[in-house]
C-alpha cells in the first residue's frame, strides 16, 4: 500500500510542509484565540499523526498561551500551526488538497460568535468575473502544488 503524503503551505510559498501518514480528525475551534489567529471566525485545523516535514522554511512561532504555539510564515503571515504538548494541528487551509478534511467536530462552541450559524443563509454574489474584470491584479500567491522553486521570475520574498 502507497505511503500517503500531504502537501501544503503559505500564501507566498515561503514556508512548506510535507506529511507522511495519516492525518488526525478536522475540526474547528471557536475560542478567542483561534478567532485572533486566522483573523476570521474560527480556526479551521486537522491533526496530524506522521511526520512532518518542512522542505523550505519552517513556521515562525507565536506561543499564546503557557503550553501553546501557533505557526505562522514570517514573510506574508500565514497562519499555519497550532502547537501543544499532545501533537501539531495544521491550518486545513493551508493545505494543497483540502477535498477531504470536512470538520468532523466543534471545539470551544460555547464561545462562538452567535451569528456563524446563520452565515451561510445569507445572499450568494454570483458575478463570477468580478475580480478577473478588475484592473492590474497579478496573483503573487503560491500555486496548490509543489514547486521545484519559488518565487518564479524575480519576485522577491
Amino acid at each position: 500500500m502507497p505511503e500517503t503524503v500531504r502537501t501544503g503551505g503559505c500564501q507566498c510559498g515561503a514556508v512548506r510542509f510535507r506529511i507522511r501518514g495519516a492525518l488526525g480528525r478536522p475540526s474547528i475551534c471557536h475560542c478567542r484565540m483561534c478567532q485572533k489567529q486566522f483573523g476570521g471566525f474560527f480556526g479551521p485545523l486537522v491533526t496530524v499523526k506522521g511526520e512532518t516535514e518542512w522542505p523550505r522554511d519552517a513556521p515562525t512561532y507565536f506561543r499564546s498561551s503557557v503550553n501553546i504555539e501557533r505557526g505562522f510564515c514570517q514573510r506574508c503571515g500565514t497562519p499555519l500551526t497550532y502547537r501543544h504538548p499532545g501533537g501539531l494541528e495544521i491550518a486545513i487551509g493551508a493545505f494543497d488538497d483540502r477535498s477531504d478534511l470536512a470538520p468532523q467536530i466543534q471545539v470551544n462552541y460555547a464561545a462562538r460568535i452567535p451569528w456563524v450559524e446563520t452565515i451561510f443563509d445569507q445572499p450568494v454574489h454570483e458575478d463570477t468575473d468580478y475580480y478577473a474584470r478588475q484592473e492590474g491584479i497579478v496573483s503573487f500567491q503560491h500555486p496548490d502544488h509543489e514547486t521545484d522553486s519559488w518565487p518564479v521570475h524575480g519576485l522577491k520574498l
